[in-house]
């Protein structure tokens, strides 16, 4: 699993859907998933900090958990299947006890968001839906992989080969 932070909204210029957009630690992938306008609503709100007379949804959902005496842990993203994704929000108590609620990601990350609970996407979720946001990186990083590919001799497999037999025997 590869921690994610909420990057912010977008907007499809095709739909006019609202797209939450995460990101990496290390600001190279970005993943944008197509949520609801509530949803949009509930994130946007934390990440401008804009307050509200009355509780939320997603205010009461964490004040239920807290009141049951489990805490939010963290949120895992852990499939996609014909655009569709599957979350799970993983609540944890003081005896180490957790249990887990099946989300859509979309309420699993403005539920995140309000307690800072960690946010994790896996790596097949990435590897299908996740998009550069650093090309001038990538580009290097294919330049080095370019380089060294056409550095390695027909002399540097043999060595290889020699010694892989070493670790055979």
């Amino acid at each position: 699993m590869i921690e994610m932070k909420v990057m912010g909204i977008a907007l499809d210029t095709r739909t006019g859907s609202p797209i939450v957009v995460l990101h990496d630690l290390d600001n190279r992938r970005a993943l944008p998933i197509w949520i609801g306008s509530a949803e949009a609503s509930a994130i946007i709100r934390k990440i401008e900090n804009l307050k509200v007379q009355r509780p939320m949804t997603h205010d009461l959902i964490i004040d239920v958990i807290k009141k049951t005496g489990y805490e939010v842990d963290r949120i895992e993203i852990s499939d996609v299947d014909d655009d569709t994704y599957f979350a799970t929000i993983f609540l944890q108590n003081k005896n180490g006890d957790e249990a887990q609620i099946d989300s859509r990601p979309s309420d699993a990350i403005a539920v995140a968001i309000r307690v800072d609970a960690p946010i994790y996407v896996s790596a097949a979720v990435l590897a299908e839906g996740s998009i550069s946001s650093d090309a001038a990186k990538d580009e290097e990083e294919a330049e080095e992989f370019k380089n060294f590919i056409q550095s390695i001799k027909p002399s540097d497999f043999e060595k290889l080969l020699k010694d892989n037999d070493k670790f055979n025997q």
